[in-house]
């Protein structure tokens, strides 16, 4: 996964955390194996955008980077190895100082991402969803090693098994010890002579898996949640990355979410606002009852404490606030007619007289 960290990532060197955080976002879900099955190209480039992400994230990682590359660099005129690292650069083995040569280890696994789909529903109550993705998982084969049956990773001869190359060089400081990723076992302290021929040697396989996700109550759209150890294995068992599952909410088809409150707008005729009423109402929560007191205006909020969306960082929830609006009629039959000009007759309120509307007079026109 060799080439410019940046260039992979396409960001300048200048580019901000969040920049980086964004393009590898979208880049991953361009390569990801899991909308690509089969494709090793698009494998093999969601392997280095991960790689390129996994140094650029981190700040001390990234200026040691920006300075020497990946072949890194000392912190200190010594390497940044203490004093008995250094007592082994020059005489080997242990030391009384304490500690042997260090051993890297194979990689962490790639971060993954996917999404899950809820109702708002499941957003109240909250509950348990599956999701299924497409990783790396462990060699079964050869257990992780990425050795063939009957063989073993051997300890590479040149770093020892420590995973890094030392020199020594003389300058105006006198004698410097400096440490680069080693090129025969590319920092992993093993090499393997007979490669397990279901994984080539990377101790891993792409699979789906299906995990389990526990839906907190109260989780927004949008929101991220995270399953710890269920990204991809590393190369040759190494530990595996994080599931990160993004929260999409499909809409209600009565109540919107505003904040931590359910809102609907609840159209009534306007026969039940002028008398009142006592309606059966459906919440989430199952049927309650709602009073329509005599003379309720349009716009008239009623508020049913509770029964709204759990606070995912507190106890207790929102409430669900039903708005009122008046359903004024434009189909009347002639009795239905009659009767409201009645109404509106013993009331004293004119209203239009029969065919004085904008389309009758239209309709009247071309008669």
């Amino acid at each position: 996964m060799s080439g410019d960290h940046y260039e992979t990532l396409g960001v300048s060197r200048g580019a901000t955390d969040d920049e980086i955080k964004r393009a590898y976002k979208k880049l991953a879900r361009t390569h990801h194996p899991d909308l690509n099955p089969g494709d090793a190209e698009a494998e093999a480039e969601f392997k280095r955008v991960g790689a390129a992400y996994e140094v650029l994230r981190d700040p001390q990682r990234r200026a040691n980077y920006d300075r020497w590359g990946d072949a890194g660099a000392p912190a200190d005129p010594f390497g940044g190895a203490g004093f008995g690292d250094i007592f082994d650069a020059f005489f080997g083995g242990g030391s009384m100082f304490g500690g042997g040569q260090r051993q890297s280890g194979p990689p962490r696994g790639e971060d993954l991402e996917c999404h899950v789909d809820l109702e708002l529903v499941d957003v109240v109550f909250g509950g348990e969803r599956e999701v299924t993705v497409r990783t790396a998982v462990r060699c079964e084969d050869c257990d992780g090693s990425g050795a063939a049956a009957g063989s073993k990773p051997e300890t590479c001869q040149d770093c020892g098994g420590a995973g890094q190359v030392r020199r020594v060089r003389q300058s105006v400081l006198g004698q410097m010890v400096t440490a680069s990723a080693c090129g025969s076992c590319g920092g992993a302290g093993e090499v393997i002579e007979s490669p397990c021929g279901t994984c080539d040697g990377n101790g891993r396989t792409i699979e789906p898996r299906t995990y389990s996700v526990q839906v907190p109550a109260g989780v927004d759209d949008g929101s991220t949640l995270r399953l710890s150890g269920r990204g991809a294995v590393g190369l040759r068992g190494g530990a595996a990355g994080d599931l990160y599952v993004r929260v999409r909410v499909s809409p209600h088809p009565t109540f919107r979410r505003d904040g931590d409150d359910l809102v609907h707008d609840f159209f009534i005729p306007f026969t039940q606002a002028v008398l009142g009423a006592e309606l059966d109402y459906e919440t989430l929560d199952g049927a309650e009852t709602l009073v329509i007191p005599r003379g309720t205006e349009s716009g008239t909020e009623f508020r049913m404490r509770g029964r709204g969306v759990p606070h995912v960082r507190g106890r207790g929830r929102g409430d669900l606030r039903v708005r009122v609006f008046i359903d004024v009629p434009d189909d009347l039959d002639d009795d239905q007619e009659t009767l409201l000009r009645g109404f509106a007759e013993r009331r004293g309120e004119p209203v239009a007289e029969p065919g004085t509307g904008l389309f009758d007079r239209i309709k009247s026109a071309f008669s």
